[in-house]
């Protein structure tokens, strides 16, 4: 085993980096709608090859929107549950579709893979953009199927802090407790990306910050597979998911990576 990975205990998909939302908060800048996504039998794949060599207790599937391909979601979750990983989550900001059958089906699908951690990305940054009833439907759908969910917001400076965002951001949240959805730790926007670029006047970027997404080079507990297979310093589409794993050394420079949607 590679000592580099040894407490490895998570898997993580970026399904595309294509999404629905054009937030303002986003670490990852300008996402462009394209096709790229990651290949859902190929990941299926890595997900049990890595279930059998290392003790992973949580997959998680994100984007960009990742239920733009609920399929290739699906199929991930269908192997993590197969290879009996107990927490199986997805991000998401519940925009995917306007017709009401397809939400309600990708709403099927979701509880049929077994996906039993949905975090859904609502707040005042994402419904500047995506609509609220849309989303309201998905999650009425979801709680409708049995599949847990919780809201995730984006808070600015802190849950705490007072400013107009996390006003609405509240107001929105009691939209989702009324329906009996509760509300998760979320996450504190982090000055990178479109963030740094509209919400400045928010941080002291003065002071370099440390990612919260920053893994450990040296001690890897989460690889992520990116939407155009890039795993670790390899890929798995020109390379054997094993000898990706075998052959990892850190690089000099850390590298980052973002679960923030």
């Amino acid at each position: 085993m590679n000592r580099y990975l040894r407490n490895l205990n998570r898997i993580e998909f970026i399904i595309t980096l294509a999404c629905t939302g054009k937030c303002k908060h986003c670490s990852e800048g300008d996402h462009k709608r394209t096709g790229e996504n990651i290949n859902k039998d190929i990941a299926a794949e890595a997900v049990k090859y890595i279930a059998e060599k290392y003790n992973i207790r949580s997959v998680m599937t994100f984007g960009g929107e990742p239920l733009l391909y609920p399929e290739t979601v699906c199929t991930i979750h269908s192997s993590a549950r197969e290879m009996r990983i107990p927490q199986r989550q997805l991000i998401t900001n519940g925009f995917f579709s306007k017709n009401p059958g397809r939400i309600q089906s990708v709403a099927e699908q979701i509880a049929e893979c077994g996906v039993n951690d949905v975090l859904l990305s609502v707040d005042a940054f994402h419904q500047e953009t995506i609509p609220l009833e849309y989303v309201s439907a998905f999650a009425k759908a979801l709680k409708e199927n049995g599949v847990p969910l919780r809201t995730h917001p984006a808070w600015l400076v802190s849950p705490d802090a007072e400013n107009p965002y996390n006003k609405t951001t509240k107001e929105i949240l009691s939209t989702f407790t009324a329906m009996g959805i509760e509300t998760n730790e979320g996450n504190v926007i982090f000055p990178s990306g479109n963030a740094r670029k509209y919400l400045s006047a928010y941080f002291d970027l003065s002071n370099e910050v440390k990612s919260p997404y920053w893994e450990d080079p040296e001690d890897v507990r989460a690889v992520c597979l990116g939407a155009n297979g890039d795993l670790l310093n390899g890929n798995i589409y020109h390379s054997r998911i094993k000898d990706i794993f075998k052959s990892y050394f850190p690089r000099q420079q850390n590298e980052e990576r973002s679960t923030d949607k």
